[in-house]
């Protein structure tokens, strides 16, 4: 049914969640695939060197934990492809999703951003009004 999923994931209660439910997901197709989606904060422009490559080393790495986190939380066999990005979250989801032909993205209701107390967190809103294929928002 799926060819291509992808399990956006910041480390958050509702994006562990995800993590799983994108993996039985994976599993029921075919050619099990994921593309797992981790997106870093942007690196302000106003950062010069030596900082600006030291804060993108940092952030680097906190991202490749992120992804070795879920990575573990997918377990064994389904293949996983891993996109580490930097800048708007929402964004970064829509233009992996497009590029790769994703057939269904999958995420947690709300994130790590510092607003607790929404229905609905404003990067899964956005990916859902804009995605071209079906989302999946996992509580």
């Amino acid at each position: 049914m799926f060819k291509s999923i992808l399990l956006s994931y910041d480390g958050s209660a509702h994006a562990r969640h995800a993590a799983g439910i994108a993996a039985r997901l994976a599993r029921l197709q075919e050619n099990p695939a994921l593309i797992l989606v981790c997106v870093g904060e942007d690196i302000p422009g106003e950062y010069q060197e030596p900082y600006r490559s030291e804060m993108i080393a940092k952030r680097t790495l906190q991202c490749q934990a992120l992804a070795d986190e879920a990575a573990h939380l997918i377990g064994e066999g389904v293949q996983v492809q891993r996109e580490i990005l930097f800048g708007d979250p929402a964004e970064c989801v829509l233009n992996v999703a497009e590029t790769n032909g994703c057939d269904l993205i999958v995420m947690g209701t709300r994130g790590m951003g510092g607003l607790r107390g929404l229905l609905l967190g404003s990067k899964a809103q956005a990916v859902v009004s804009q995605a071209k294929c079906p989302v999946l928002l996992v509580k």
